[in-house]
């Protein structure tokens, strides 16, 4: 069975234990993944969000899916693209790790992930496809509990930058 799988459709309809919120610093919503994700999942996951008091970028917090198809939401503050001079590859790549550790401390099966801050922030879509695969079979390969990782991209672009970076980086292996 392939654990990590890359399709193409609306992250808040996907049928995971968890699904990864591209948030912001605030938590409390915006365009995008976040705005769709909030919106899909009711008032009561802004209640929650209020109180985790923000999140770091990089960082990730959880909280219940509410009305969304899966049980969590995992949310991770990606960076905003500045010319790559100023550490936003590693903290896109933390932003994976630390949304996977959580699924994995929270018994966390199944998680779909968005294509961090390549939207609003600007990051570049090739190369956070990189970053992010990278990150995710580095994980899968050390850890062998969550079953099956789903990459959603929104759009035709994405997804295929997605599908190359896995097979790239899965012939070499």
């Amino acid at each position: 069975m392939k654990r990590l799988e890359i399709i193409l459709g609306d992250i808040t309809k996907v049928e995971t234990d968890a699904i990864v919120n591209a948030a912001n610093k605030t938590l409390l919503g915006g365009g995008g993944v976040d705005g769709a994700i909030h919106k899909a999942a009711g008032p009561e996951l802004l209640e929650e969000c209020r109180r985790l008091n923000g999140c770091e970028t990089g960082e990730a917090k959880l909280t219940k899916g509410y009305r969304l198809p899966a049980k969590y939401v995992i949310h991770t503050v990606g960076p905003v693209w500045r010319g790559g001079d100023h550490g936003e590859d590693g903290l896109l790549a933390a932003c994976y790790r630390n949304s996977l550790r959580l699924a994995v401390e929270y018994g966390i099966k199944t998680i779909a992930f968005p294509s961090i801050s390549t939207g609003a922030y600007r990051f570049p879509v090739r190369r956070a496809a990189r970053i992010a695969i990278s990150e995710i079979l580095k994980f899968l390969n050390e850890d062998k509990s969550i079953e099956k990782v789903l990459m959603v991209c929104f759009d035709n672009e994405a997804f295929k930058a997605y599908e190359e970076a896995l097979r790239e980086m899965t012939s070499k292996a």
